[in-house]
C-alpha cells in the first residue's frame, strides 16, 4: 500500500510548477485542496474503516489550515506615512526659502547703490541694466528648476514600486510534506493496533481462559449439564468483549451465513449450526445454516 508521502513525492515537482505559475494566493489555495483531494480519493482506497476515518479527519483540518493564506493581502501605505515622507522636503524648502530672500536683499543693495551712481557717472545705467537682466534670468532659472522639481516628485509617486505577495513554493511544500508524513504516521499506528488486537495470546483474554477451564473441567467430571450451563454464558463472555452472536432468521441478513440443504426432505425450518459474529457492523466470522432442501428462499 502506498503512503500519502509517497503519491505526494509522485506529484510534488508538477505542483511546484504550477504554484509557480500561479498568480493570487486563493487560487494557489484552491489548486493545493484539489489535489489534496485527488490525494485522498487514491490514498483511502486501501485503508479500512477506522483508517479512513483518522486519514480524512486530518486531511480535513490540513485543507482549512492551507485556506487562512487567503487572509494575506497587500498592505496599504498608511497616511501618516506619507506624511513623514513629506517631512523633509518641506524643512528643505524652509531653506531654499531664506536663501532666495537673502539673495533678493543682495540685488536689492546691489541696485540701491548703482542708482546712488548715476548722479555722478552716466555708466552706472549700463550696470544696473546687466544687474536686472541678471536677477530676471535668476528668476527664470528658479521657476524652471522648481517646475522640474515639482515634475520629478510626481513622476517618483507613479514609479512607486507596487508590493507583489508571493508564495515560497518550496518552502510551503516541505511543511506540507511534513504534515502529509504526520498522516501516514498516525494511520500506520491504528493498522499495528488492529494487528495488535487479532494477534492477542488467548492468556491476555482472562474471561475466555477462565471458561475453557471450567469447560475442561466439566468434561473431565463427565457432567453435560454443567457444560451446558456454561455455554450459557458464551454470549456474555463475547459481549464483553463487543462481539455479537447473531442467530439466523427469515428476516435476517443472508450475507453473513453460509447455507447448507437439509438432507432430511421433510425439514421446513432452518437450523442454525453456528452463529454469525459480529463486531458492531463488521463480520468477524461468518455462520452456518441448514435450510429446507426446496426452500423458497433458494429458489
Amino acid at each position: 500500500m502506498k503512503t500519502i508521502t509517497s503519491l505526494f513525492s509522485e506529484e510534488r515537482n508538477q505542483l511546484q510548477t504550477d504554484i509557480d505559475n500561479t498568480i493570487g494566493i486563493e487560487q494557489i489555495v484552491k489548486l493545493v485542496q484539489n489535489r489534496l483531494d485527488n490525494l485522498e480519493r487514491i490514498y483511502i482506497e486501501k485503508l479500512n474503516l477506522a483508517q479512513v476515518r483518522l486519514a480524512s479527519f486530518f486531511l480535513d483540518t490540513l485543507r482549512q489550515s492551507i485556506a487562512t493564506l487567503a487572509a494575506a493581502n497587500y498592505l496599504q501605505v498608511a497616511p501618516t506615512e506619507q506624511r513623514q515622507i513629506t517631512n523633509p522636503s518641506t524643512k528643505l524648502f524652509s531653506s531654499r526659502l531664506i536663501l532666495k530672500l537673502l539673495k533678493g536683499l543682495i540685488y536689492i543693495g546691489i541696485l540701491g547703490s548703482l542708482f546712488s551712481l548715476t548722479k555722478t557717472t552716466p555708466g552706472a545705467w549700463m550696470a544696473i541694466l546687466l544687474t536686472s537682466l541678471l536677477i530676471g534670468l535668476e528668476i527664470v532659472l528658479q521657476l524652471e528648476l522648481k517646475n522640474q522639481q515639482n515634475n520629478s516628485i510626481s513622476e517618483g509617486l507613479l514609479e512607486l514600486p507596487q508590493p507583489i505577495l508571493r508564495v515560497d513554493s518550496k518552502v510551503f511544500l516541505d511543511h506540507l510534506g511534513d504534515a502529509l508524513n504526520t498522516i501516514d504516521l498516525a494511520v500506520a499506528r491504528v493498522e499495528e493496533s488492529n494487528k495488535h488486537e487479532g494477534d492477542l495470546a488467548i492468556e491476555e483474554l482472562p474471561e475466555l481462559l477462565n471458561f475453557l477451564q471450567r469447560l475442561v473441567g466439566a468434561s473431565k467430571l463427565d457432567k453435560p449439564q454443567m457444560a451446558h450451563e456454561l455455554a450459557k454464558l458464551l454470549p456474555q463472555i463475547l459481549m464483553s468483549q463487543g462481539i455479537n452472536a447473531q442467530i439466523y432468521r427469515a428476516n435476517s441478513d443472508r450475507e453473513y451465513f453460509d447455507f447448507e440443504p437439509s438432507i432430511d426432505p421433510d425439514t421446513k425450518e432452518h437450523v442454525t449450526l453456528t452463529p454469525a459474529l459480529l463486531k458492531g457492523d463488521r463480520l468477524i466470522r461468518r455462520g452456518r445454516v441448514i435450510e429446507p432442501a426446496y426452500s423458497s428462499s433458494r429458489e
